[in-house]
């Protein structure tokens, strides 16, 4: 079982920046593929970015350019840098892992409880 916990979240005005920070316990965090979702109101949660165990990284096509993803083995933790924010940005974002590199929610099993991402304009 893999315990995540992120942090991080807050709010910014449009243009801003902010890192989200996902501290993983449980398994070995170098091998695990992770994630960054996000959901707002009254919507789906989509994914965002992922990053696999050997640093292959993709992007939601909205967020190329302005987000990126890394990863810190040593401190088991994945980031979420995410530049130039803009309202659309907002919602609660989710950290999550899995043993298999996926690009949709039923690939992993293993979810943070969130942290919230407000942009105003």
């Amino acid at each position: 079982q893999v315990q995540l916990v992120e942090s991080g979240g807050g709010s910014v005005r449009a243009g801003g920046s902010l890192r989200l920070s996902c501290l993983s316990s449980g398994r070995n965090f170098s091998s695990d593929a992770m994630a960054w979702f996000r959901q707002a109101p009254g919507k789906e949660r989509e994914f965002v970015a992922a990053i696999a165990w050997n640093d292959g990284r993709t992007y939601l096509d909205s967020v190329k350019g302005r987000f990126t993803i890394s990863r810190d083995n040593a401190k088991n933790t994945v980031y979420l840098q995410m530049n130039n924010l803009n309202p659309e940005d907002t919602g609660v974002y989710y950290c999550a892992a899995s043993q298999i590199f996926s690009m949709v929610k039923r690939g992993y099993n293993n979810w943070g409880q969130g942290t919230q991402v407000t942009v105003s304009s």
